[in-house]
């Protein structure tokens, strides 16, 4: 790669420095060249900006995360996730079902479930099964179906009809992306329907989101915040 096109990348580098992304035409511009210059540059460039649909962005832009991975998911903002969880635990009652959403957001409501509370945990996800099942007194309902290793979770052509076949009382919800005017969505398309299930059949519906979550809009949308009772979250959305 030449110093021009090294100038270049660098210039739109800054340019997207505080988020955000370029039209082709608008990168062409801004560097003064044609966009098929700047589809060559990316080209020969070490993968830090990347083009799609059109819109050139920064690589590294978790609001441009192309794929949802439970094992890098796993320890980013563990412990707001745990502190979230605390608050999460604090609602339950005697006798409660509960509906406890995939991802690792609830991971900590799982494991810390209270051994002297009779309740029931209805579940689509592998992980959080797991840590149900060490608590004693706690019965588990695991919705089967096809294995998404990804997001350790299942799904079926009838996941929803089953969960709505449940006394649900509290719903515990996670999403990738919160947004105040697309609502709430994530990243794959087969937890859409328990999710859309749950929040239908619950008494109460509560999401739990940290604040890595905030303004994001991922490829399925599932519901609006208005269709939530209750938001345990950081400062940003409890005000």
């Amino acid at each position: 790669m030449n110093e021009r096109s090294e100038g270049r990348l660098l210039r739109l580098q800054r340019a997207l420095g505080q988020g955000g992304s370029l039209r082709l035409a608008e990168a062409a511009a801004l560097c003064e060249v044609s966009e098929m210059t700047i589809r060559r540059d990316l080209a020969g460039s070490d993968g830090s900006l990347v083009l799609i649909g059109g819109h050139l962005m920064l690589a590294s832009d978790p609001r441009h995360a192309p794929v949802y991975d439970l094992a890098v998911q796993r320890d980013r903002n563990a412990e707001a996730k745990r502190r979230l969880c605390q608050r999460a635990l604090a609602t339950l009652e005697e006798g409660d079902t509960l509906f406890i959403d995939c991802g690792t957001t609830l991971t900590p409501l799982a494991a810390g479930l209270p051994d002297d509370m009779s309740l029931t945990v209805v579940t689509y996800a592998l992980n959080i099964a797991e840590a149900v099942s060490k608590r004693p007194g706690v019965r588990l309902w695991l919705l089967g179906g096809v294995y998404h290793a990804s997001s350790c979770s299942f799904s079926s052509d009838d996941i929803g009809e089953s969960i709505r076949g449940f006394g649900l009382n509290k719903a515990f919800l996670t999403a990738a992306g919160v947004d105040e005017r697309q609502g709430l969505s994530c990243f794959h398309f087969h937890e859409v329907a328990p999710k859309q299930a749950a929040i239908a059949t619950a008494q109460r519906r509560f999401l739990v989101v940290d604040d890595s979550k905030r303004g994001l809009v991922r490829p399925a949308r599932f519901a609006g915040l208005d269709e939530v009772d209750e938001v345990i979250a950081e400062q940003w959305l409890d005000d």
